[in-house]
């Protein structure tokens, strides 16, 4: 295969050299501008070298990429004025996901996975809630808890609450108001479905780095477009798959071609209202992550939506037509103009704003990882269909994944929740039974037969202990609600599944 991407021509043919993939790019520029054309051209380039592509799709239309385009005058008259040989119609390999289930697999992944500082950014929590959730998840370590859902958290929240004054000695001082806070705000993410994110089976970094049989990169593409309206959420579940690449992935310096390409779309709401600590890790990931084998291309509106620090590192560039109307554009145009290597052919900040739609500023890096001088270019059409697919042209490839199998049903495992109840249960059947009346309904005296199935007010008999047994294995969620109405709160929380 051949490793580089012809992006498009200006005065000469612009591409992508495969070596140079793993060093991050940007593309940017106004909506309606092209970006989403350029982002497409170099996912399938990517595929056809064999480099697997994980990308988000915001707006629905870059779900395109698994279905052949068709040919029009319009793109023959461009293939033609490019010089682009071997063009055809085709489909990338493509696999669909989904934090929702309903456009693709379920990507899932575990409370622990994501860690107290994802998880408090998630949670909108301020330092001193952030600092109580680190000694949850300390405390977690300790004990042996498993946190795979948010029903785990909640658990463990109920837990430390109840312990507070030993755990504060031990750990650090923990309050109930800031325990009650972060409860509060678990129920809102549940109301807006962020806890469909939690659970088993979680997502394995190897189902995004596969390759089909003739040997070109799946392309994983994440259906975003409800997910973006919680931003926090979508930018940290992005943010927790670079981190786990960076994290588990070996060194391999550079390679002919990346191991992956992640493409990041949206790119300010990583940045937006960060704390200094999560600017440092990202730059820290971007900077290293690249000797691991992985390109990491951020996708956004204006250059400066990305910190400079980052920006430094982003050695291919693709910038779309900006508009300069306002000063926060005008400062844009400067700041993407002075990023670039000059072209003596032509000023860089006036070409920003009189490019058409299509055509792009695009400098990569060359022999040696050189920049080359920027090129005024125009974009070369992808192969696949520019737009959005039909629910039944969706559900088609997916019913052809080889994946869904593995993913597409929940599993529910002893974890942090069934632990704890489990000692709640074992440390009320060894309190002594008390002299107190039986429950309405038991009958006459009780006896030692009595106290044994219907248990007192101090120790719950053997009939609530099944039953609260069956509440937590029973498979429909209407029995476990029903279970639970009878029983009370002896266990905190109601689980939702």
């Amino acid at each position: 295969m051949n490793n580089q991407i012809l992006i498009g021509k200006g005065e000469n043919p612009v591409s992508l050299l495969g070596q140079y993939g793993n060093r991050h790019g940007l593309i940017a520029g106004a909506t309606g501008t092209g970006k989403t054309v350029s982002v497409m051209v170099l996912a399938e380039g990517f595929s056809r070298m064999g480099v697997p592509v994980f990308m988000a799709d915001v707006k629905g239309d870059v779900a395109g990429l698994a279905l052949a385009g068709a040919a029009n005058d319009r793109i023959r008259q461009r293939v033609t004025q490019i010089g682009i040989e071997g063009y055809v119609n085709e489909a990338s390999p493509v696999l669909f996901w989904d934090v929702f289930g309903r456009s693709g697999h379920k990507v899932r992944t575990t409370v622990s996975e994501i860690g107290p500082g994802l998880m408090s950014r998630i949670l909108e929590l301020n330092d001193t809630q952030t600092g109580v959730m680190e000694i949850v998840f300390r405390i977690a370590d300790d004990e042996g808890l498993l946190l795979l859902d948010l029903d785990d958290l909640r658990a463990l929240l109920g837990f430390v609450v109840e312990n507070r004054k030993e755990i504060s000695t031990t750990y650090g001082l923990v309050s109930s108001q800031s325990v009650g806070a972060i409860q509060r705000a678990l129920l809102t993410l549940e109301r807006e479905g962020g806890d469909a994110l939690f659970g088993e089976p979680a997502l394995e970094l190897t189902d995004l780095l596969r390759t089909d049989l003739s040997g070109r990169g799946v392309i994983s593409v994440l259906a975003a477009d409800q997910l973006i309206l919680k931003p926090r959420l979508y930018s940290s579940l992005l943010l927790w798959l670079l981190s786990e690449f960076f994290e588990n992935l070996p060194e391999v310096g550079d390679l002919e071609k990346p191991r992956l390409v992640f493409i990041f779309d949206e790119a300010h709401l990583l940045f937006d209202d960060a704390p200094p600590a999560l600017r440092q890790k990202v730059e820290q990931v971007v900077r290293i992550i690249r000797s691991k084998g992985v390109g990491v291309y951020f996708c956004s509106q204006f250059p400066d939506d990305v910190p400079g620090e980052i920006l430094g590192q982003l050695g291919n560039r693709i910038q779309h037509a900006l508009r300069a109307y306002t000063p926060r554009d005008q400062k844009a145009v400067r700041t993407a103009a002075e990023t670039f290597v000059k072209n003596p052919a032509f000023n860089v900040a006036e070409a920003i704003s009189q490019l058409a739609v299509g055509e792009a500023l695009v400098s990569t890096l060359q022999e040696k990882g050189v920049p080359m001088p920027v090129e005024r270019t125009l974009i070369c059409p992808p192969r696949c269909r520019m737009g959005a697919i039909s629910e039944e042209e969706r559900a088609s490839v997916i019913a052809r994944s080889s994946v869904g199998i593995k993913y597409d049903r929940a599993v529910n495992r002893e974890s942090a929740y069934e632990m704890l109840a489990k000692r709640a249960l074992e440390s009320a059947a060894s309190q002594a039974p008390s002299d107190e009346a039986a429950p309405p309904g038991a009958g006459e005296e009780r006896s030692v037969v009595g106290e044994f199935l219907w248990g007192t007010k101090r120790r719950q008999g053997m009939v609530e202990t099944m039953a609260k047994q069956a509440a937590r294995t029973v498979g429909s969620q209407v029995g476990r609600q029903i279970l639970r109405g009878v029983l009370g709160g002896l266990l905190g929380s109601s689980r939702k599944r």
